[in-house]
């Protein structure tokens, strides 16, 4: 029988989606959890069957990273609520976040 292959290319995508978008807090940590829980359970897969699989270290690897992605993604969401409240608010929060781009020129 032949060796499946386990393809990390859309976890990775995912991951690096995430990433690049965890300043922005809730866009970016849905694909950081959406690569997290597809790299969780193909390694739980691959890891039950390890014969029938070609490289399961692959998809263990694809999982930290996803892991790390959300866990960015999760605690700049947390800053961002802890700020919000904080200042008193979404109005404050954006008052005060005006003020600050006034004094560069924006």
């Amino acid at each position: 029988m032949e060796k499946q292959k386990l393809n990390t290319t859309i976890i990775y995508v995912l991951s690096g989606v995430g990433f690049i978008c965890c300043c922005i807090p809730i866009i970016g940590i849905i694909p950081a959890i959406i690569a997290f829980v597809m790299a969780n359970s193909k390694h739980k897969e691959a890891m039950a069957n390890p014969e029938n699989y070609e490289n399961p270290e692959a998809m263990k690897t694809a999982k930290i990273i996803a892991l790390v992605v959300v866990l960015i993604n999760a605690l700049y969401l947390i800053w961002s609520i802890i700020s919000i409240v904080t200042m008193g608010g979404w109005d404050a929060y954006m008052e005060e976040t005006q003020r600050r781009m006034g004094e560069f020129g924006y």
